[in-house]
């Protein structure tokens, strides 16, 4: 039913009374919310983090230690050694981060064997880094290339000759190797399916 011009429904009326006492009810309601806000509300709101979240990321680790620092196990003679790869990681989880180093002679000419070596420092602030295990030792005749470091895992390509007939430019020995950390120490495993076999 359509209603004559000028005329209003019954509850559409405004009356003064009606919107004081509508007024007052949204004061009480919104004053009320906020006594009864949860404790942590506050505190998250101040640190600008979300309400009810406590815990907090765990520290990251320290920076391994610098391996251009360190004396190797190789007999380099007066051309010295170099570091042509270094990866950092942090292999016991307690927030002291080492370093993996793979370094070889700094020859001019030629493909001089590699030696990987996990770096560490002593316990204390300013500690000497050391070497704290070869991981593969320059005599296996071996280039180490592609390393890799991931949390408790250390892994690379190995390359080398069979013999010494082998041309220099085409190393006919090729393994993928994992090493992952165990009962405190570095446990060296070999990835199947990976090619001719390479001693570690």
């Amino acid at each position: 039913m359509q209603l004559p011009a000028g005329h209003d429904l019954p509850h559409t009326r405004a009356r003064t009374v009606h919107w004081l006492t509508t007024a007052a009810a949204l004061a009480v309601v919104t004053g009320a919310a906020a006594l009864v806000q949860p404790s942590n509300a506050t505190a998250a709101a101040e640190a600008g983090a979300p309400a009810g979240r406590a815990d907090a990321e765990p520290p990251a680790a320290s920076p391994g230690p610098d391996p251009r620092a360190v004396e190797y196990p190789l007999e380099c003679g007066p051309v010295g050694t170099v570091v042509t790869e270094r990866a950092g990681t942090d292999l016991d989880a307690d927030g002291v981060g080492e370093t993996v180093a793979v370094v070889r002679c700094d020859a001019g000419s030629g493909t001089p064997p590699s030696g990987m070596y996990l770096i560490a420092a002593d316990a204390g602030p300013g500690g000497t880094p050391a070497v704290a295990e070869t991981l593969v030792d320059p005599r296996e005749g071996m280039t180490v290339d592609a390393l890799r470091a991931e949390g408790d895992a250390i892994a690379v390509r190995l390359t080398g000759y069979s013999s010494a007939d082998v041309p220099r430019c085409c190393p006919d020995l090729r393994r993928e190797v994992r090493w992952e950390w165990r009962d405190g120490r570095l446990v060296p495993l070999a990835v199947p399916g990976s090619g001719a076999a390479a001693q570690v």
